[in-house]
């Protein structure tokens, strides 16, 4: 029985091993395309819809969870600033979770959700009925074809869904702070605008531009990759959810850790409040 417990633990290490090879083998496949002219004039006809796909259809999803996040955050803080005598800055707490950590991975785990699921069940059904190998046997690489597109647009696109959900974060702690609580509009901005600098907005840049990359890639490998059949792709889409999400996550610890540590060389350390 022990023996058998550690071929099963030894034969799922190789194929986790294995899988993550074959991963990024397939991020330097999609890189080298990327470099050698992915973005060129030819391929923008590819690369519209996969904006459209990407961009318009996700805009009311995260304008919806922005404003609600917005509202969620300043009805949490208020009573604590309140206590302090600082509720005129409530905007400065709202804002600054959201510009710097709630509004990119919030955009990132609904792109998870909507894109990368959308992306993995379309590719993972042209694996299982051989659209993909017919795209190679026509001379057409397949990652040019259906991964390069997919994967600039949710680069291009995620910071401006980032941006979205965090203008509607704000608006939603304004409607609280202002319209609910009394808090006057001017301080509310004011406090806003001198608290969120512009090295604040260069992360979630940074951290949406990394989120959009990997979801994509992870959906796209999933989709390549899936198993035959309804059940194989609906699992595919479930594991590139729970990959995307973990990935989304790990990269935002470390990249937040990474800027926190530049900025605090260059300008050092500055009190939130």
């Amino acid at each position: 029985m022990s023996l058998s417990v550690f071929a099963e633990i030894g034969r799922w290490e190789r194929e986790a091993v294995s899988a993550f090879g074959r991963f990024w083998i397939f991020v330097w496949q999609t890189a080298t395309w990327m470099a050698s002219g992915g973005a060129s004039r030819r391929n923008w006809r590819l690369l519209m819809p996969q904006l459209y796909e990407v961009g318009n259809r996700s805009v009311p999803v995260i304008l919806v969870t922005g404003l609600f996040v917005g509202l969620v955050l300043a009805v949490q803080a208020y009573g604590q600033l309140e206590s302090m005598g600082l509720q005129e800055r409530l905007g400065v707490l709202v804002n600054l979770s959201l510009v710097k950590e709630l509004g990119p991975v919030l955009a990132g785990v609904m792109l998870a959700g909507r894109v990368g699921g959308a992306m993995v069940a379309e590719l993972g059904t042209m694996r299982v009925t051989e659209q993909i190998d017919a795209l190679r046997s026509m001379g057409t690489d397949p990652i040019r074809y259906l991964v390069v597109p997919r994967v600039l647009a949710c680069v291009l696109l995620t910071p401006l869904l980032t941006f979205y959900c965090d203008a509607m974060g704000a608006l939603g702690g304004w409607l609280i702070a202002v319209q609910l609580y009394g808090v006057g509009s001017e301080p509310y901005w004011f406090f806003t605008a001198d608290a969120v600098v512009t090295w604040d907005l260069f992360t979630g840049f940074a951290k949406s531009l990394a989120f959009g990359m990997i979801i994509a890639l992870i959906a796209c490998y999933k989709g390549f990759n899936c198993q035959a059949g309804a059940e194989g792709v609906g699992r595919a889409c479930t594991e590139a959810f729970v990959a995307s999400f973990i990935a989304i996550l790990v990269i935002d610890f470390f990249i937040g850790i990474l800027l926190q540590g530049m900025y605090q060389a260059i300008w050092g350390f500055e009190p939130l409040l």
